[in-house]
């Protein structure tokens, strides 16, 4: 695949798995794996042993990636989870909405 349409800090709705519906911002991208870490979805719970004897043990939410095919881009224009073209200006790649035909 590794065409990535979708880019670190591009704003996401997860349209499959356990949590969809959501939105949440694109906090990494991972090419190699056509993944992505998304911010606030698709977090579990990870005990952390005490390092020292003074410090306590407890439980952090870690987000774990999602494949890039349960996403979809929501467009800044027409505020809608739509599909993305690409379309060449010389040497410049430029993303459009497939919707409204917006620059993304």
């Amino acid at each position: 695949m590794n065409n990535f349409r979708i880019k670190k800090g591009d704003t996401v709705k997860v349209i499959a798995g356990k949590d969809r519906g959501k939105t949440g911002k694109v906090l990494k991208s991972l090419f190699s794996r056509d993944r992505i870490l998304v911010e606030g979805v698709n977090e579990y719970t990870k005990h952390v042993r005490p390092r020292t004897s003074n410090e306590k043990g407890q439980m952090i939410k870690v987000p774990r990636s999602l494949h890039v095919s349960n996403v979809q881009l929501l467009c800044p224009s027409c505020a809608r989870p739509v599909r993305v073209s690409v379309e060449r200006k010389g040497k410049e790649k430029i993303r459009l909405c497939k919707r409204c035909k917006a620059h993304i």
